[in-house]
């Protein structure tokens, strides 16, 4: 079944030797694609070699079996070839699931970003928890963040928040959070008591590097303006906000974070080619609309993916009918569990579509 495994383990063994390689080294960008490669095949040559043990395991005890005359020998065998032929089968459906393709952007660092939606102050709100649940999750993680431009609304709300994650696997992990996220909660100014309902849409957009996106500078227009920081305080009294527009797609980037207009100007083009890369992404996908079904929703960013209902105490994820009753230690960033059930559910529904093509060709 796993015959293109069976030199796993001398591949392996030759991206060890290229690994220490002087030349690869002096490459970092070479070197870190193979050692990517290198980390992402090592645990599927042990499984398969946990896999390739349990079985020659399991057909010398059916031999002894057959040979053997003394019964409490007998039962034993019995037992370790039950033993070895349940270890066989689940390394099986794990070397499945480590072969199915992965996301070639899941390595990557993400840009996220949060917008307040409908609901007023109440929206503000919601997305300023949001913006501190993906903060606490990546410190978590061992991720850094990087703030990259952020709108303050009323106290403790929040406009509109772009930041980066950056960690391997960041977008393995995060970008499940795409779409709209609902709260159901009785506001603090809400003396009625009476709940309200608000929104904030949620955006994760893999880092774009270099080799992805080719900018074109002619297609850019670069405008600079006097900036205003949180709340609308002053960040300096020169020109130092960058607003950059990319003409043949009419995409607006604008960032004021940084006191330097050249720091401001180099995050928002780098901003911009990741818009332009995930914008290509989008495309692709609307191509290939067979590998949207395999996918944990439709990845559409104006699909309604989760609710977080205060009253009940609970969080549901609508694509995957899973709720958490612990809605105030999600908040504080423990999403580990949901993103764990999101990608075990995606990465079923990707080994079905695998299966079903290995079965229509057969």
């Amino acid at each position: 079944m796993f015959e293109s495994l069976a030199n796993i383990d001398s591949q392996l063994r030759d991206m060890e030797k290229r690994l220490a390689d002087p030349e690869l080294l002096a490459d970092m960008n070479a070197w870190r694609k193979v050692n990517r490669e290198y980390v992402e095949r090592k645990p599927i040559a042990e499984a398969y070699e946990a896999y390739r043990k349990a079985l020659q395991t399991a057909k010398e005890d059916k031999d002894m079996i057959a040979e053997v005359e003394d019964s409490d020998m007998e039962a034993m065998l019995k037992a370790d070839l039950a033993e070895q032929e349940a270890l066989a089968e689940k390394k099986e459906e794990e070397l499945k699931l480590l072969l199915v393709p992965k996301d070639p952007n899941d390595y990557k660092n993400v840009i996220v970003e949060i917008r307040a939606g409908a609901g007023g102050e109440e929206a503000g709100l919601f997305a300023g928890d949001l913006y501190r649940m993906y903060h606490m999750y990546a410190e978590k993680e061992g991720y850094t963040t990087e703030e990259i431009d952020r709108t303050d609304q009323g106290i403790g709300g929040i406009k509109d928040a772009t930041f980066m994650v950056k960690g391997e696997g960041a977008y393995s992990k995060l970008k499940y959070e795409s779409g709209v996220h609902r709260v159901q909660r009785v506001p603090e100014t809400e003396s009625s008591g009476r709940i309200h309902t608000s929104t904030a849409t949620v955006a994760v957009l893999p880092e774009a590097e270099d080799v992805d996106v080719q900018l074109n500078m002619n297609d850019v227009r670069v405008d600079v303006y006097r900036s205003s920081g949180h709340g609308g305080q002053c960040v300096n009294t020169t020109d130092s906000a960058v607003r950059v527009t990319h003409i043949p797609t009419g995409i607006v980037v604008a960032i004021q974070d940084e006191k330097s207009q050249l720091k401001n100007k180099e995050k928002a083009l780098h901003l911009l080619k990741t818009k332009l890369y995930d914008l290509e992404l989008e495309k692709q996908n609307q191509e290939i609309a067979s590998a949207r079904h395999s996918q944990v929703g439709s990845g559409d960013r104006s699909e309604r993916i989760r609710t977080y209902n205060f009253p009940q105490g609970r969080i549901t994820d609508h694509r995957i009918n899973r709720t958490i009753y612990q809605i105030h230690d999600f908040l504080d960033g423990n999403i580990a569990e949901m993103i764990e059930a999101l990608q075990t559910e995606d990465q079923m529904k990707k080994l079905a579509m695998v299966s079903d093509k290995q079965e229509s060709r057969n």
